[in-house]
């Protein structure tokens, strides 16, 4: 159950007091202290340029692992052994805890059925969970809001229930639900009848300006009050929680301010971030170099997340995903190409963790799809089905994936 003290405990907005609440703020901690639930959220990762999950979640007891990457290999001795098959890169020691503690799964050999090479057809797919179909006009994430249990009113529903950490709003947010894009959290405008300030089309009340959506205009002034508040308790002297060390970057600026919009008890249901720089053709390293330093920002940002949300994690569930894998073998600039089959991380209270899921396809060059790449043993939707369902509530998986036949008597039982 959630006591006042505690919803002020979790709360920013405890540091502006309680006699301004939003009144859908208060309907969220009522309702929730009344039916003994709590909010759900779900925040998708998407890493753009297509990682190498080969070296990621390096499977050292694959002896073709190492035949075939001579230079940029991950040597048995700097690999984090996960379970005497599997481990970590050496770069990635942050979600060393998460697994121990079985909060973070690992879902290797999982990817988009659909064999394009290219990056802009790929993440589009992934991002409109409809493989192979270029005239889906919506983003599935958007679509997993339709329905959802929570869902009682429209006028329950906060402006900051979707929100994406970036300049715009990305391809899976698209849709018919309400959306908000946010670049810098300390210059999230409330004044947009100011000529003088930030362009309209950059601020938080031109959703409303030039919206007739019902479902905004009704929550229009509700949500600027809690713009205002959160302006009160000055986003720029957050302080995260103690143990949660963001390393400096876009990245870590991206969770670190999705953290304070969650601890803010603002509605968050669905957040989306990405991290770009996984195109490794040339160069690409081992232990050291470009995927070493970028997986260093990308576990340990993940991780600064999770401490950060404290007790809020337990509601939380983190999915990362790639447009798709790398070549198993090298090219000529130590580097890879573009694969098909990769790793995908879920992270959160209810998971099922320190275990890696789906079925391993192999190395072998008879295993390799096309003769090049890790095959694709686990439809991403599936992985993304199970998390939509048994822990969203949205069972309507037609309307989220359509097209996608996979059933939930496939799901990995990933979730508890």
């Amino acid at each position: 159950m959630i006591t006042r003290r505690i919803f002020l405990r979790n709360s920013a907005l405890a540091a502006v007091g309680t006699a301004a609440l939003p009144s859908f703020l208060t309907r969220a901690a009522l309702g929730a202290a009344d039916s003994g639930t709590r909010p759900k959220r779900l925040v998708v990762i998407f890493q753009r340029g297509a990682a190498d999950g080969l070296n990621i979640v390096v499977p050292h007891g694959e002896p073709s692992y190492y035949a075939m990457r001579p230079t940029i290999n991950i040597p048995k001795k700097s690999v984090l052994d996960l379970d005497g098959f599997f481990g970590l890169h050496p770069s990635m020691s942050a979600f060393q805890p998460l697994w121990k503690e079985k909060h973070l799964a690992i879902v290797h050999g999982a990817g988009s059925p659909d064999p394009t090479r290219s990056h802009f057809d790929a993440q589009d797919f992934m991002e409109s969970g409809t493989p192979g179909v270029k005239v889906t006009d919506d983003g599935w994430l958007n679509r997993t809001l339709h329905e959802l249990p929570s869902d009682k009113s429209s006028a329950d529903k906060s402006a900051f229930r979707a929100i994406s950490l970036g300049p715009s709003l990305p391809r899976i947010l698209s849709g018919k639900e309400p959306a908000v894009a946010i670049n810098d959290l300390n210059a999230f405008s409330v004044g947009g009848k100011n000529p003088k300030a930030a362009p309209i089309s950059n601020t938080f009340e031109a959703m409303y300006e030039n919206s007739v959506d019902t479902v905004l205009h009704g929550t229009g002034q509700e949500t600027f009050d809690a713009v205002k508040m959160l302006k009160a308790a000055d986003p720029a002297k957050y302080a995260p929680a103690a143990g949660a060390n963001y390393p400096k970057g876009r990245f870590a600026d991206s969770l670190k301010q999705l953290a304070q919009l969650i601890k803010a008890n603002l509605g968050v249901q669905v957040a989306f971030a990405d991290i770009g720089g996984w195109d490794h053709h040339v160069n690409e390293g081992s232990t050291q170099g470009q995927i070493a330093n970028i997986l260093g920002d990308f576990s340990q940002s993940i991780a600064a997340f999770w401490t950060d949300l404290g007790d809020l994690g337990e509601d939380t569930v983190v999915v990362t995903m790639s447009e798709f894998g790398r070549t198993a073998r090298e090219n000529g600039n130590r580097g890879t190409d573009h694969g098909h089959a990769n790793v995908m991380f879920v992270l959160g209270g209810p998971v099922k963790g320190g275990r890696v899921y789906g079925r391993w396809p192999g190395l072998d060059q008879s295993q390799l799809y096309e003769g090049r790449d890790l095959a694709v043993t686990t439809d991403f939707r599936l992985v993304l089905s199970e998390v939509v369902s048994r822990y969203l509530g949205n069972k309507d998986l037609k309307s989220v994936f359509p097209g996608f036949e996979g059933q939930a008597a496939q799901f990995l039982r990933l979730l508890g």
